[in-house]
């Protein structure tokens, strides 16, 4: 509601009005608009940039600190952190020979854990072992190979008990608000699961691409690695 002034003071011509008159803003001319607007642009450019390469950096440093524990725990078969207050240790080394990829595996798969590293579900299988071992990685760091991964491709995956070798047996786009993940599943088998699309711009979405992978030792297939659900998510 407006308030009504009963008796409003009197314009005087000759009064000095600049003192409770709003004078305009000068208008900056086009050449100095398009300047601030380009200038705009690139810090907002140089930011995102910023922030994309520490993400990489950071993967890249965190594996180098990795590969330092996972070959103490080679060395005593005792656990190691990898950097005094870490909350996961290395538990795996997950290699993809055809592409040139090797990386450590932590304990959890927490959003924390996945900022340095591919993660493994406590809740499956050992890495290695008999049953489903879930692994599961960003799309846009230690898990962007995934995209390149073809059937029968070779995995290995190294634990402080020896090494196991994998066929890639399929390749699949999963909704995790429809399907989960069964980890209690009879049968061996490696799962590596990441986000799907792998060039999404906003992290988050429910589509998961999913490798499948069977121990070259193992006779056979097993069960199937999903069932739906309308509640229970694949990863977080």
């Amino acid at each position: 509601m407006l308030a009504v002034i009963e008796h409003p003071l009197p314009i005087d011509a000759t009064a000095d009005t600049g003192a409770w008159l709003d004078e305009p803003e000068p208008v900056a001319n086009p050449s100095t608009r398009r300047r601030r607007l380009a200038f705009a642009t690139a810090l907002i450019a140089a930011l995102v940039l910023l922030d994309a390469g520490w993400i990489h950096a950071k993967a890249a440093l965190a594996q180098g600190l990795l590969q330092r524990a996972w070959a103490q725990t080679l060395a005593d078969g005792e656990a190691h952190r990898p950097w005094p207050w870490a909350d996961t240790e290395p538990v795996a080394r997950l290699q993809a020979p055809s592409l040139g990829e090797d990386q450590i595996v932590l304990a959890g798969d927490s959003g924390r854990v996945l900022a340095f590293g591919p993660g493994w579900a406590p809740a499956s299988a050992a890495p290695g072992s008999d049953g489903r071992s879930v692994i599961s990685g960003h799309r846009d760091t230690h898990f962007a190979w995934l995209r390149k991964l073809t059937v029968n491709d070779r995995l290995r995956v190294v634990t402080r008990n020896g090494s196991r070798d994998y066929r890639v047996v399929d390749t699949t786009v999963v909704d995790s608000r429809e399907q989960r993940i069964e980890v209690s599943q009879a049968g061996s088998e490696l799962l590596l699961v990441t986000c799907w699309p792998f060039d999404a711009v906003a992290a988050g979405g429910p589509l998961r691409y999913v490798v499948t992978a069977l121990p070259e030792d193992a006779a056979g297939t097993s069960g199937l690695a999903f069932s739906p659900t309308r509640h229970q998510r694949v990863m977080h």
